[in-house]
């Protein structure tokens, strides 16, 4: 689901090039990854994993002092964590060699920003996986495994698009999610016109976990801006 907690992981990324290492970082800010350090060399970038303990490396293959291969070799001496290689270098025998070296995964430059936000988000999920979790809101739950919610002993299942839309707000639970965000979660990459559809989803959700959803207090309209969930006890 790509839970808020995985964009709590830390990211370090080393590429000699500040151009990339700056547009790597806003890609990864602007869904959310806020926990990010970036070094221009394999020397710098060994020094800061033995201070932070980086939860993902991202490594260009070619650096100054070095190589991507052999930092990931030295990297993974100091801990065991996940390892996306991010290069110019798309040749075979150089993507044999970091997959064969352990690597999680191999993206070649130019790519588009969405992939490698796929990519790194698909890495840390198989990596740091959290059990599909049972929301308490006040007066029902979420069962995200069971794709249902549970309400005075009822067992109420989830459509797709109700499940996608509760899944977006949880990841932000307790602070404001945008009509556009929460449409595209539902809709894809072209969620315009479905403002009145998502309206209708929203208030069918509240009637499965609102006591009263004519005076909802778990899903809450933000007027002009969008929708936050709110946690029982937050």
């Amino acid at each position: 689901m790509g839970f808020e907690y995985l964009k709590d992981k830390h990211i370090l990324l080393v590429d000699d090039e500040q151009e990339l290492l700056d547009m790597v970082v806003s890609i990864l800010k602007s869904d959310g990854y806020h926990n990010i350090s970036t070094a221009k060399s394999a020397a710098e970038a060994l020094s800061l994993a033995g201070k932070t303990e980086p939860e993902l490396a991202v490594l260009d293959v070619m650096l100054p002092d070095g190589n991507g291969f052999d930092l990931m070799s030295r990297l993974k001496e100091k801990g065991d964590y996940p390892v996306l290689f991010l290069t110019a270098r798309g040749e075979d025998d150089d993507k044999f060699r970091g997959f064969g070296l352990g690597a999680d995964d191999y993206v070649v430059k130019p790519f588009l920003p969405k992939e490698l936000l796929f990519r790194v988000a698909a890495i840390l999920r198989r990596t740091y996986k959290e059990e599909n979790p049972v929301v308490k809101l006040r007066g029902s739950e979420i069962d995200f495994a069971r794709a249902e919610v549970v309400k005075n002993g009822e067992h109420i299942l989830l459509t797709a698009k109700e499940y996608a839309l509760l899944a977006a707000l949880y990841r932000s639970a307790g602070k404001i999610v945008t009509i556009d965000a929460l449409c595209e979660a539902a809709w894809g990459d072209n969620p315009f016109g479905y403002e009145n559809s998502l309206m209708a989803h929203i208030r069918r959700i509240r009637e499965k976990i609102e006591i009263n959803p004519s005076q909802p207090v778990s899903l809450v309209t933000i007027r002009g801006l969008g929708y936050k969930l709110i946690l029982e006890g937050k």
